[in-house]
């Protein structure tokens, strides 16, 4: 969510030039754990706080930390643009991903990737502390089963596209604003041989999408002031088409 804030930030600034908004990047778990530890005031996240960390917050902070949903999302899953790949099931992804998963070539989803002549599958993934990285687990995976080992380990969203649009026999997952002219996102299904939809904004909303989340900004208790005016301002009209402009769908502003 780093872009999605920071746009917000070099935006808000220019409303409110008194005040001073920085931006770090890191993954989610990094941004919670700033919260709980009180370094920030706002913590972004691509997933929902744990009971732990929701615990752990209470018991550094004294009180429970407060969830705000500022955008929606889909996980896409991408492809080099050549790759004749058009679509994909929740089953074979975990089973690509997947500790224990049978599928590691291309020839086992039923195509030939003439450009890949290895046709082995590289599978490029986010880092551990990443919520992209554990949102993707909890749908595809589920809560029993974890990630195989000798992925391609990225620490942003926008270098796992980039590594994909340069590597034929990769697949990635990322939000859909980081799409590129190099990559090919998937329509993706729910089940093997079922509807396979593309991930776009209507798509998200209709829940047609299987891999769509919501996204969160967290504060350490109910805020006020100069923090509740962030985040009314994230909340309304101008907060929400900078949403919309970086490519995700607005939470509270009608997407056309």
């Amino acid at each position: 969510m780093v872009n999605l804030v920071q746009a917000w930030a070099e935006s808000y600034v220019q409303v409110r030039p008194e005040v001073s908004v920085q931006v770090a990047g890191g993954g989610s778990g990094v941004g919670i754990a700033a919260l709980t530890e009180g370094v920030v005031d706002i913590a972004a996240a691509g997933r929902e706080m744990t009971a732990d960390e929701m615990n752990r917050a209470q018991a550094h902070n004294g009180t429970r930390p407060q969830e705000f949903t500022v955008a929606l999302d889909a996980l896409a899953v991408y492809v080099y643009k050549d790759n004749p790949l058009d679509s994909i099931s929740i089953e074979e992804l975990a089973e690509i991903y997947g500790d224990g998963g049978r599928i590691q070539k291309w020839s086992q989803l039923g195509i030939t990737n003439t450009a890949c002549k290895s046709d082995a599958i590289i599978r490029v993934s986010r880092q551990n502390s990443s919520g992209t990285y554990a949102y993707f687990r909890e749908v595809v995976l589920g809560n029993t089963r974890e990630y195989k080992l000798g992925s391609i380990d990225q620490s942003g969203s926008k270098d796992v596209v980039a590594l994909v649009s340069r590597t034929p026999c990769a697949i990635g997952y990322s939000g859909m604003a980081f799409a590129v002219v190099g990559v090919k996102a998937l329509e993706v299904s729910k089940s093997r041989g079922g509807p396979a939809n593309p991930p776009t904004a209507q798509a998200v909303i209709d829940g047609s999408y299987p891999i769509a989340r919501r996204l969160y900004l967290y504060t350490r208790r109910e805020p006020t002031g100069q923090t509740e005016a962030f985040l009314d301002w994230v909340l309304g009209t101008y907060g929400q088409e900078i949403v919309r402009k970086i490519g995700f769908v607005p939470a509270r502003v009608a997407v056309h």
